[in-house]
């Protein structure tokens, strides 16, 4: 327990050793720390995948759980943030295939499954003009479709690349594929983009598949909540 008047631990300040460790020992501080940090990278990942909202952010709850339940084993060969992409991209092609095997299960009954609902995207907590947000939502439509027609494996490394700032190698260890491969497929989907989007949209890029704000800390509030509670 901390002691009254003494600082709170510089979780933002710990290796990843150091803040694995605070969280395996039963800190929800740390984890919360843990969470909020790589809410975006991780959700997103788990996007490039499934390309479903919401099917993502069960991914993320899911793979959350796992990661926490295994953190104690954590020893560093990679960054905690890798290790955590790792987990995501393992519960997103798990969830993949039950999909799939659902579908062909459905099919093979005769049954045919329409997708009718598109959700709307998640706004941060600032608001802007509504001038602005139509353009910035406009633009998002235009960013996310044409990302969402890459094959599944050039659309995963091009989010984590060029969306999230994943270098090279660290993209390649997430995805267990030499980094040779990781910029094979960055050139081609980078080609496959470049008619439908015009080089100065590049700099829009941060802005699209947003899980920030009230969605961000309602997940973590979530994941915290549930650690606490497995816990007690």
């Amino acid at each position: 327990m901390t002691l009254r008047g003494s600082l709170a631990p510089d979780y933002a300040g710990m290796s990843d050793v150091e803040l694995a460790r605070h969280c395996a020992s039963g800190d929800p501080a740390a984890v919360r720390h843990l969470v909020s940090s790589n809410n975006q990278r991780l959700f997103r990942t788990a996007w490039s995948i499934l390309k479903h909202r919401q099917e993502a952010e069960d991914v993320l709850q899911s793979a959350y759980a796992n990661a926490l339940a295994a953190i104690g084993r954590f020893e560093g060969r990679s960054s905690l943030t890798t290790w955590l992409t790792r987990i995501t991209i393992n519960e997103s092609l798990a969830r993949k295939r039950a999909q799939e095997r659902r579908r062909k299960h459905l099919e093979a009954e005769g049954v045919q499954v329409l997708e009718t609902y598109r959700e709307q995207l998640a706004k941060g907590s600032q608001a802007p003009s509504p001038e602005a947000e139509a353009a910035r939502e406009q633009l998002r439509s235009i960013l996310e479709q044409a990302i969402s027609s890459l094959p599944e494996n050039f659309r995963t490394v091009f989010v984590l690349h060029e969306i999230e700032g994943v270098s090279v190698e660290e993209t390649a260890q997430a995805l267990d594929i030499p980094t040779g491969t990781v910029k094979t497929r960055l050139m081609r989907a980078r080609r496959k983009l470049q008619q439908a989007l015009a080089p100065e949209v590049r700099t829009a890029l941060t802005g699209t598949f947003p899980f920030a704000g009230a969605d961000c800390a309602r997940l973590t509030d979530q994941v915290v909540q549930s650690f606490v509670d497995r816990r007690g």
